[in-house]
Formats: C-alpha cells, sequence, structure tokens
C-alpha cells in the first residue's frame, strides 16, 4: 500500500481521528502539525475536525556527515533531546553535538520567526491535542514534539501519523496518551517509500496553509 500524497493519507487519518474524538468524548482539539510534510496531512485532519491548525517546528539533530540520521531533536526553546544508545553507537557525546545543536536551533527560530511571525503560539492547556506528522522513521523529532506540549498540560495527547516504523511507534506509545497509525509496515526504510507523490513542501506552502487558518 502507498499514498497517493499527504492530502489523501490526511484524509485518511481524518476518519480516523473523528472516530477516535466520537468515541472517546474528547473535546476542544487543537491540530499541530511538524512542518513542513506534516502540514498537508493535518490540513484535511483539522477541517474534518474543526479544529485550529497550527504548526509546532521541530529540527533532527542529524549525525556528523550523515544529516539524515537523526541522534535527537529540538523542540521550541526545550533542551535538545537526544538518543543516548545512538550517540554511544557512533562515539558521540551531547557536548561534541554542540556545534549542530546551535546550528540547528537558528534554523529552527528562523522558520518560527517564518511561519508565526508576531502571533503567539497556541496554548494546549487543557485541550485535546493531535500532533501530526506526514510518516514516523526514527521518532526523534516526534518524541521531542509530545514531551514539549505534555509540559503544557493538554488534556489529552494524540500523536498520528498515516505511517511509521513499528518499532518506533511502539517506543512513543508512553509519550502520547494515543497513537493513530492506520499503516505499519514490517519492511519500513523511509517514510517516502510509501508515497506516490512525496515532494518536499515550501515554506510558502505551509504560509498558504496558516493563512488559510487564521
Amino acid at each position: 500500500m502507498r499514498y497517493r500524497d499527504r492530502a489523501e493519507a490526511g484524509r485518511a487519518l481524518a476518519g480516523l481521528l473523528v472516530d477516535l474524538c466520537e468515541r472517546e468524548g474528547l473535546a476542544d482539539p487543537l491540530v499541530l502539525a511538524l512542518p513542513r510534510g506534516g502540514i498537508a496531512v493535518a490540513e484535511p485532519v483539522a477541517r474534518a475536525l474543526d479544529a485550529p491548525l497550527d504548526v509546532l517546528v521541530v529540527r533532527k539533530i542529524g549525525a556528523p556527515h550523515h544529516q539524515e540520521f537523526a541522534v535527537g531533536a529540538l523542540a521550541a526553546d526545550d533542551p535538545p533531546l537526544f538518543d543516548a544508545g545512538t550517540l554511544d553507537m557512533l562515539g558521540l557525546t551531547e557536548e561534541s553535538m554542540a556545534p549542530a545543536v546551535e546550528r540547528e536551533r537558528q534554523e529552527l527560530r528562523r522558520r518560527e520567526e517564518r511561519y508565526r511571525g508576531d502571533r503567539p503560539p497556541p496554548d494546549p492547556a487543557g485541550r485535546t491535542v493531535i500532533v501530526v506528522d506526514d510518516g514516523l522513521a526514527t521518532g526523534a523529532t516526534a518524541r521531542a514534539a509530545l514531551r514539549h506540549v505534555r509540559r503544557r498540560r493538554p488534556a489529552h495527547l494524540v500523536l498520528a501519523v498515516p505511517v511509521g516504523a513499528p518499532d518506533s511507534l511502539d517506543r512513543l506509545a508512553a509519550e502520547a496518551d494515543t497513537v493513530v497509525c492506520p499503516y505499519r509496515p514490517a519492511g519500513f526504510a523511509a517514510v517516502g517509500q510509501w508515497y506516490e507523490d512525496f515532494e518536499q513542501l515550501t515554506d510558502a506552502q505551509v504560509l498558504e496553509a496558516l493563512h488559510a487558518q487564521h
């Protein structure tokens, strides 16, 4: 099975999330997308739930000389969240990753300013918060996002992704109150392999989606 694009994946998620909210009596939903890819998945979800849509900017901290391999992640102004086992395996320390952390924090702030401007982030306290991305590989960015939201005391915290690596989903079950993922293929290598169209989104597309909401 492959999704045609992120919009189709979002519609698949939306039906499951509407059922979840009705079944569990989850009220006052807030949809937070992990940009850039998560925004296109989150749009149909927010529409189906008649919920506000915003972004939660999270940055992966990549291994030296292999930026796509996550050793940790950053959310907002939170301290970096590292995977200790991965650091040990690669012979790295948190101190040695400081330049990468600073580089990613600068990019995170750039994107937050670009996407939000002077608009304050929404307050998740007491709400049903649904964190949406276009897929889950290592789970590093999702873990950082969930812990960031959890500290702000949501009533119920949901992680929603259209496709994910089974072992990563299992590890994140302790971070969210509910994990919604309709497709958990055993042969998972990368998120993009489960989409026919996995073109990268631009900042302009993220802004267009947000402006449609505000």
